[in-house]
């Protein structure tokens, strides 16, 4: 069972290892080849982007941020069941994906029954969302709209609050799938901890989450739209869907995915 194990986590950490080679040896060569596809577009005439051609109808990814108990899984679910009530395809995701192999090894670690080295654990959560990436790129040009509780920039977020480098953090994500959108809960740590359930899993401490909400808004681009999670439950529920609903009929006319931080 201990070798069976280590071999899974020796794996793992392989393909966390490779997703940040690709990363950095993308992050060095991909401002040439941003140039080197503008001026191929221009002779071309092309204007497909590199997973698929504009115009073509696909769901939309819709990414839920924020800190512990804000949230992020009571209205992740409204809106499924919102969205279906439309008649649109979608689905709930959930970042870490604990039914994975890796998933286990994390799972094991947030509730405290195992210990892992804080870039070990880096990895595994990046290599959680590398071994999904073929699928939801599937699911979104299937026309699945997908929901997702957590994303790379809680990856980010803890990790860096931990005290690693901000730059190290991010660079294992660059190549993912982009969001259209990310709603990002916001709400005062304080305020959080008073919710029940609070103190659960390992990360779930006043201090540390007060670093992480500094580190969100690092993160924080023109695809975020904040949302103040202190109102009551329906207030919320209400502005979500209004955002949402419109992000998701501009995928449905065609927007290009993206990858995340490549350029």
């Amino acid at each position: 069972m201990t070798h069976a194990c280590s071999v899974t986590v020796s794996k793992a950490l392989n393909l966390g290892a490779f997703a940040v080679r690709r990363s950095l040896n993308l992050g060095l060569n991909f401002s040439c080849k941003c140039s080197v596809r503008s001026i191929r577009i221009m002779e071309n005439g092309n204007t497909s982007s590199l997973m698929g051609a504009d115009n073509e109808s696909r769901g939309a990814l819709v990414v839920f941020e924020g800190l512990d108990r804000s949230g992020k899984t009571s209205q992740c679910g409204r809106l499924v069941s919102y969205l279906e009530g439309l008649g649109h395809s979608v689905e709930l995701w959930r970042f870490p994906d604990r039914t994975t192999s890796v998933g286990q090894m994390i799972s094991a670690y947030l509730t405290n029954n195992s210990q892992l080295d804080d870039h070990t654990i880096h990895l595994l959560f990046s290599a959680n969302r590398w071994e999904k990436r073929s699928l939801m790129e599937a699911k979104l040009k299937a026309g699945t709209t997908l929901i997702v509780d957590r994303y790379s920039y809680s990856g980010v977020a803890f990790s860096s609050a931990k005290g690693l480098d901000f730059q190290w953090c991010k660079a294992p994500e660059i190549g993912l799938i982009a969001p259209d959108l990310v709603i990002y809960l916001d709400i005062v740590p304080e305020k959080a901890a008073e919710r029940g359930g609070y103190g659960g899993e390992r990360y779930e401490q006043l201090e540390f989450q007060r670093k992480v909400a500094q580190r969100y808004k690092l993160l924080e681009d023109s695809s975020w739209k904040i949302v103040d999670a202190c109102q009551p439950l329906e207030d919320v529920e209400k502005q979500v869907k209004e955002i949402v609903l419109e992000h998701v009929m501009t995928c449905q006319k065609g927007k290009p995915v993206s990858s995340l931080w490549s350029c």
